[in-house]
């Protein structure tokens, strides 16, 4: 990959559509786009202003007509990637897109990588490598929650965050160091109380952030529930009413479900990866059995157990194993067909999970279904009834560098406390603000880098 390439690619989904769009950027894409771009008055696209946006055909570089096209213009710097950029607003059909991508390349341009656009501003400093990751989770947002937190992190909140972290750190590290050129006169810049007092502050707000991190992982990648029970206690129907579709068959016959279905949901602002399993009983029936198998495979790779009872028969000895199964797993226990007489005793729920966690539901009729949604909610953000407001740490990569930092700082306190020599505190102050800039790009190296921007889609 040469960064002074001029790169290319279809930047909108495959598939047909009203609209497609190549983007081609870098030092020759005025030019490149000029020699398959045919505008009004013989204009070429390098004629045009900046941010302006004109009509015309592409065409293959033998002069072959490809399209009729709106071409967008936006001259460095003041660009998404800080490059010349030029985008092709096309019919949204694969094959004039492909063509019109092959009409780039055989100019001059070459097919871009994985996320090398956002690399690219990235490297130009139009980004900081946190804000590069929210483009990607805005992208891959499900919800409404998702979305507020990775336009806040693409705004810059997290970055303005761990930016007054690492310069206050900095500032103690320049006294610190300070200190050491001048010990022969035995000079003293900072005072071991004030030193420990600042690194003290600085990671108390570190600690905050880490407590964020499982909060901002549901937030962005969700959480696995798997609707579990016996046969035909309605595991399917609340399937379907949470999803809001026929998602899933449902009969009077026990044991419909054989495999396991999947269905994505948005409980309260949380992704919910639904999985509906077949009924847990003994059986002869080899498909069935197979269905069973994997039930049981579900539950127990799910983060959140929704073990289904029918409240309109007895618990029975079924029921009991299955909770026996659920038993150390976050699980809720979600008592079905509440608009049929009830028969089933509710003391004997007492001690197998929180009263909280017990849901009247009837999938059929719609009630106690807000609850159920309450509940899963509840059972999943430990922290609070609803996401939080502030910045969330929503990646591995961020979480595993704050508590590199913490780890550091809590070394520098330890050696503040024992006195001992200044090029010992420096040398961990030094790991704490390196960590904090390997998630903003202040200090990282090509591995990280390429490790990010490979998981980008190509055209972003």
């Amino acid at each position: 990959m040469n960064a002074g390439d001029t790169i290319c690619a279809i930047a909108t989904p495959p598939g047909e559509g009203g609209i497609g769009i190549i983007r081609i950027s870098g030092e020759k894409a005025l030019d490149i786009a000029s020699r398959v771009f045919a505008g009004a008055g013989g204009r070429t696209v390098r004629d045009y202003s900046t941010h302006t946006l004109h009509h015309g055909e592409l065409r293959a570089p033998d002069g072959k007509r490809l399209d009729e096209v709106l071409v967008a213009v936006m001259k460095a710097p003041r660009s998404y990637t800080c490059e010349d950029v030029v985008e092709f607003h096309c019919h949204g059909g694969p094959l004039i897109l492909r063509l019109g991508l092959e009409a780039l390349i055989l100019s001059g341009a070459r097919l871009a990588e994985p996320g090398e656009f956002t690399k690219r501003a990235f490297l130009n400093g139009r980004l900081d490598l946190a804000q590069a990751e929210a483009v990607m989770d805005l992208i891959a947002a499900r919800t409404d929650t998702g979305l507020r937190v990775a336009l806040e992190q693409l705004r810059g909140a997290l970055s303005e965050e761990l930016g007054r972290l690492r310069e206050g750190l900095v500032r103690l590290l320049v006294e610190v160091e300070a200190g050491i050129d001048f010990t022969d006169e035995d000079i003293t810049f900072i005072s071991p109380q004030a030193l420990a007092q600042g690194v003290t502050a600085v990671q108390d707000r570190i600690g905050r952030l880490i407590r964020t991190a499982e909060e901002g992982r549901i937030v962005r990648e969700g959480v696995t529930a798997a609707l579990v029970g016996r046969p035909n206690v309605g595991k399917s129907s609340l399937m379907n009413a949470l999803a809001k579709a026929d998602r899933a068959i449902v009969t009077p016959i026990p044991g419909t479900t054989r495999d396991v279905l999947e269905e994505f949901v948005n409980v309260r602002g949380i992704p919910v990866r639904l999985l509906d399993t077949a009924g847990l009983r003994a059986t002869v029936d080899v498909v069935e059995r197979e269905g069973v198998r994997r039930a049981h495979d579900a539950l127990a790779r799910a983060e959140l157990v929704l073990a289904v009872l029918d409240g309109n028969e007895p618990l029975g000895a079924e029921d009991r194993q299955l909770l026996d199964l659920t038993r150390g797993k976050a699980t809720i226990l979600v008592v079905n067909k509440s608009d049929l007489p009830p028969r089933l005793d509710v003391h004997h729920l007492k001690g197998l999970t929180q009263e909280d966690r017990i849901v009247w539901t009837s999938a059929t009729g719609g009630a106690g279904l807000e609850e159920l949604r309450d509940a899963i909610r509840d059972a999943v953000l430990k922290q609070g009834p609803e996401p939080s407001e502030g910045v969330l740490i929503t990646h591995l990569r961020h979480r595993g560098a704050l508590e590199r930092a913490h780890a550091a700082l809590a070394q520098v306190r330890l050696s503040v406390e024992r006195r001992m020599a200044a090029e010992f505190i420096a040398v961990d102050l030094r790991g704490a603000v390196n960590a904090i800039g390997e998630i903003i790009g202040e200090t990282t190296t090509d591995d990280i880098l390429d490790r990010i921007f490979r998981e980008f889609c190509i055209g972003k």
